[in-house]
């Protein structure tokens, strides 16, 4: 019997160690920190006890955590901009994540700071979407995508609105306009039984 309830206090102080040890800023494929795929947004007033979280034209008499909210640190830096899929379900997961501070990074150590160069080394480039004044850049296997500004791109194609913008035609000097994470959450039908 002591064995069992020593067992079971060494499990219980290890799951917790490991969750202090939990980098806030690592970006994973379905995580950033302690926010995953699952969490609804209801939940963000847990997730972000010690930062402040702002809504952001949220409809009138939502509650702080219904609509896209911004979220910063005690010391007033933004941190990161969240969507979720029903603007006005609380119960909503998260959709997209803008995020912009620095700290923030992946594994292969991509964050807001990096440039193209960056992507090109760590990264296999799925695909490239031109926009009107930016270019989106979407990273194989990852919920990742980035966004340059045309104005760093070359002058003959900066101004080209035709111009499906190549990978090869981005500088490696190119900063990030935006680092964005996308997040699906396509319904898992269930089996028909026969």
């Amino acid at each position: 019997m002591k064995k069992t309830i020593i067992l079971s206090l060494l499990v219980s102080i290890a799951f917790v160690q490991c969750k202090k040890d939990k980098d806030p800023f690592m970006i994973g494929n379905g995580e950033i920190g302690n926010l995953s795929k699952s969490v609804q947004m209801r939940m963000l007033d847990s997730i972000f006890a010690n930062d402040s979280i702002v809504k952001i034209d949220a409809p009138k008499d939502a509650i702080d955590t219904q609509g896209e909210v911004e979220i910063y640190d005690k010391e007033g830096n933004k941190l990161m901009l969240i969507t979720p899929e029903i603007e006005t379900d609380p119960d909503s997961k998260i959709s997209y994540i803008q995020l912009f501070d620095a700290r923030y990074k992946t594994e292969k150590g991509l964050t807001t700071a990096s440039t193209f160069k960056d992507i090109k080394a760590n990264y296999t480039i799925e695909n490239v979407q031109t926009t009107i004044n930016a270019v989106v850049v979407f990273l194989k296997d990852s919920d990742i995508y980035v966004t340059i500004d045309k104005m760093n791109l070359p002058e003959e194609i900066r101004y080209n609105l035709e111009t499906n913008v190549d990978a090869a035609q981005i500088p490696d000097t190119a900063p990030l306009k935006y680092f964005m994470i996308g997040w699906d959450h396509e319904e898992e039908v269930e089996p028909t039984k026969e």
